[in-house]
């Protein structure tokens, strides 16, 4: 995965509350067992028309919009486990989802695919909106060593939480497989000292 430490961008605003991951990715879309381009899907039945044509009326083929950071309403991500949501919204592009809650299922789905979900208070998204709408040039600074968002706009910050393990697996660019193979020389000198002790 590639590593994530501090990224600033513009941002994608989706002021909708309650997502769930059939509407993040339609579950006809999960047949493939590939990752990839599942973010050609991504929002898929409020992106596109029945004859596939991009409705001009949503966020993702306004290009008044763009970055890497997908601003989100409450409840981000509820409903099933799927863990192609993650797979789409990473692989539309996007490094960081934020939203002031998100399904534990999908926030830990995203931290295994190298999507980072920040958690907001309700004021701050609120102003991310507002800021986002105002100028959609403004940015968002999201440094994930010291655990801080930024709302460059008005130079507000906010700290968000992460699993101890899954920030280190970001900052490193490491997966759960990855992980272990860093660990490989302190797990096989464990297991050596271990059978000599029978």
């Amino acid at each position: 995965m590639e590593k994530f430490q501090t990224i600033t961008s513009t941002c994608i605003p989706l002021p909708i509350e309650n997502v769930d991951t059939d509407q993040i990715i339609p579950a006809r879309f999960l047949k493939a067992t590939d990752k990839e381009g599942f973010g050609n899907n991504l929002f898929a039945d409020w992106r596109y028309d029945k004859e596939g044509n991009p409705k001009p009326d949503f966020v993702l083929n306004n290009s008044t919009y763009k970055g890497t950071i997908l601003v989100a309403g409450k409840n981000f991500g509820s409903g099933s486990s799927r863990e192609h949501a993650a797979w789409a919204v990473a692989g539309y592009g996007f490094r960081a989802v934020v939203s002031s809650y998100f399904a534990d299922i999908f926030k830990n789905n995203s931290l295994n695919n190298g999507l980072l979900p920040v958690v907001v208070t309700p004021n701050f998204l609120s102003e991310l909106f507002e800021c986002i709408h105002t100028n959609p040039e403004n940015t968002i600074t999201i440094n994930l060593e010291k655990q801080t968002i930024t709302n460059n706009a008005t130079g507000n910050s906010e700290s968000f939480e992460i699993n101890s393990y899954k920030k280190e697996c970001l900052l490193n660019g490491l997966d759960d497989i990855d992980y272990l193979l860093s660990k490989k020389d302190k797990i096989e000198e464990y297991e050596k000292n271990r059978i000599f002790q029978y």
